[in-house]
């Protein structure tokens, strides 16, 4: 069986997923957290649509298989991070919310998915926590992630960036991200996504691995702690992804 697409990239950071207001920034006045009546009611609704549908959608169509994920249960009283390879383009909406149910997650995103029609307008009631890009948004940002953290939530993190669809390997990330687990101190899992062969289908079904908890080693400086936890990090994604045995999306790197 040929793979159905072959992508050519010059780096790993390169973007795939691009929409048609890519450098869409965000307002000073970003409401990150809206507390009225109303929007407080489109985040309940909205957010139990997104796992109803998500349900069948990852069972029937990327035929998803959790592993390990009983782990979760060990940070059941707190606020956690999840940190995840990101490969599918919808998928990665739900992926993380079905294991970590009833905790609701929360999601790192670019403010450019803000375009994306119809989706885009969803996302704050779905839980994106968009990035600014000035430091009063950057403020707002962290404070958002940290109030949501507190209250035992989850939030995904998507460190390698942009979206790959189907990638089998993980990309290099920075250790930037990383540092919001290390100051408020709390527990990280990993989440990585692979894929095998289907003797039915042409694409390929879903086996998605949970890791962790990771904690912070307290004993180097801060900023330490952000690259020690991110290699760990990095290390037990990239050995579980040995895990994927068929490659529906070839990419190949160009001069």
């Amino acid at each position: 069986m040929k793979d159905s697409k072959v992508r050519y990239y010059k780096e790993f950071t390169d973007d795939f997923e691009q929409t048609r207001e890519q450098d869409m920034k965000l307002p000073e006045d970003y409401e990150y957290i809206r507390r009225d009546f109303f929007s407080k009611l489109k985040y309940k609704l909205v957010y139990t649509c997104a796992v109803i549908f998500g349900i069948p959608y990852c069972k029937l169509f990327l035929r998803v298989k959790y592993v390990n994920k009983k782990v979760l249960k060990k940070a059941k009283d707190t606020g956690f991070f999840i940190y995840g390879n990101h490969t599918q383009p919808l998928g990665d909406v739900f992926l993380p919310a079905l294991p970590s149910l009833p905790k609701r997650i929360y999601t790192v995103v670019s403010p450019a998915n803000f375009a994306i029609p119809v989706i885009g307008k969803l996302l704050p009631y779905l839980g994106a926590l968009p990035i600014s890009d000035t430091a009063t948004g950057m403020k707002k940002f962290t404070e958002a992630l940290s109030e949501r953290i507190e209250e035992g939530k989850v939030v995904t993190i998507y460190p390698e960036a942009h979206v790959w669809e189907y990638f089998t390997e993980i990309r290099p990330f920075a250790e930037a991200s990383f540092r919001y687990p290390v100051k408020l101190k709390k527990p990280v899992f990993t989440m990585t996504v692979t894929y095998q062969k289907s003797k039915v289908f042409r694409r390929p079904k879903s086996t998605v691995y949970i890791d962790g908890p990771f904690y912070a080693d307290e004993t180097l400086k801060p900023r330490l702690q952000s690259k020690d936890l991110c290699e760990r990090v990095y290390e037990c994604m990239k050995e579980r992804s040995k895990a994927s045995n068929y490659s529906y999306i070839k990419y190949k790197k160009t001069d």
